[in-house]
């Protein structure tokens, strides 16, 4: 890993990483129930930048731990993002038909057998979690709990209920980083925490800094990503560009006004720099991957 000196090759090692992980350990299709499967690699497999994976295995490298015993745990944080973005397509809630450049699971199969693969995903998640081998009882009980809360209603899934009842509704700005505190941030949140886990299992200040460092990662996740649907290209982001205008939902461009947004990127990004200065070139890709967040175009 230390000859990867730029966030994107970083993150195009982890996915690739991951991917090999995910395909050998998934159900193969052929695999009764073979329609369920092959719906279940479907939502999984279809490409996709895999940060949080890569922040798992980073946060790891941060800590001077080996980004190999993290594999298992960054496949099961991806294996809750990729069941969320199948339930988020779903006509019920965001009623999406594009997703990476393809159909969305529910479009490519039925609604019946893209809720079931998400359900499946999720189950799958912290069984991963739970047989991983190379980790102590206390450290996987860790991690499925800190994974747990991450996905829950006090995190991902409350984050995307506040969100589907915040649709043609006036908020403030304290609401709107509260309910993607919890949608995107709670993720990328435990994405990180698993890697330090992985590392060291005992919390010490470090893991308080690498917390710190998601919680404004997470943020300016969203701040980009709301940015990308006003000024994004559907060819290159691989979804729908202007969905969430469509849908009157409220967006830090809307609250802020497009400069005020980008302003308040910058701050979150210099946030994420600060509380990683306490670090050495250890932790460069999570300084790398901060970058991209901000300035990606997908």
């Amino acid at each position: 890993m230390t000859a990867l000196f730029s966030a994107e090759e970083f993150l195009e090692y982890c996915a690739a990483l991951t991917d090999a992980a995910l395909a050998r350990r998934l159900p193969a299709a052929s695999a009764l129930p073979e329609r369920l499967h092959a719906a279940m690699r479907y939502g999984v497999l279809g490409g996709g930048k895999r940060l949080r994976p890569a922040l798992c295995l980073a946060a790891t490298k941060a800590l001077g731990g080996d980004p190999a015993v993290a594999v298992v745990p960054a496949c099961a944080v991806e294996l809750i993002h990729a069941y969320s973005l199948i339930h988020d397509d779903l006509p019920a809630m965001d009623d999406d038909e594009l997703r990476r450049g393809r159909p969305t699971t529910h479009i490519a199969y039925d609604e019946a057998t893209a809720i079931l693969a998400g359900d499946a995903l999720q189950a799958m998640a912290f069984e991963w979690l739970a047989e991983q081998g190379n980790l102590s009882a206390e450290v996987r009980l860790a991690m499925v709990q800190t994974l747990a809360r991450a996905s829950g209603s006090q995190g991902m899934v409350g984050g995307q209920a506040i969100d589907l009842a915040a649709v043609g509704q006036q908020v403030t700005l304290a609401q709107l980083e509260q309910m993607h505190r919890q949608k995107t941030g709670a993720l990328i949140e435990a994405s990180v925490s698993l890697g330090a886990l992985t590392a060291v299992p005992e919390p010490d200040l470090r893991h308080q800094a690498l917390a710190s460092y998601a919680a404004a990662l997470g943020l300016a996740f969203q701040v980009q990503d709301d940015l990308l649907d006003i000024e994004g290209d559907t060819s290159i982001m691989g979804k729908t560009q202007g969905s969430d205008s469509a849908r009157s939902k409220p967006t830090y461009p809307v609250l802020m006004g497009k400069d005020g947004a980008r302003r308040y990127l910058n701050q979150l990004l210099a946030t994420c720099q600060q509380h990683l200065a306490g670090f050495g070139p250890e932790a460069d890709p999570l300084r790398g991957m901060a970058e991209f967040v901000v300035t990606r175009r997908y």
